[in-house]
């Protein structure tokens, strides 16, 4: 599937949402980085952040915003291309997602 003259169509309600999150959770992480840079934050302070501020769920919801966009407006077939690509992420715990941390740290 040619990806780069798709377009897709999602109410702006929903977008604005999902960027509000987005940007809460970059400008939050960067400041979480920065702190933890100058010795005044650790590790905990990131699990106590994504913790407290719901990350998971609220990034399982701007997932879902967009899958069912995607849902309404491609094929089957065009879906399970896109599910496919996403599938081959680095996920946090797996293998290789571990050996390609420890490598960039070398």
């Amino acid at each position: 599937m040619d990806m780069s003259s798709r377009e897709i169509r999602m109410p702006l309600s929903e977008v604005v949402a999902v960027l509000q999150d987005l940007n809460e959770f970059v400008v939050s992480l960067d400041r979480l980085g920065s702190r933890q840079a100058s010795g005044t934050a650790d590790e905990y302070a990131v699990g106590k952040f994504i913790a407290d501020w719901d990350v998971a769920r609220r990034l399982a919801r701007a997932r879902r915003v967009i899958s069912v966009a995607l849902d309404a407006q491609l094929s089957e077939e065009d879906n399970a291309e896109i599910d496919a690509l996403c599938d081959q992420g680095r996920f946090y715990g797996t293998d290789s997602a571990i050996h390609r941390s420890t490598d960039q740290t070398s």
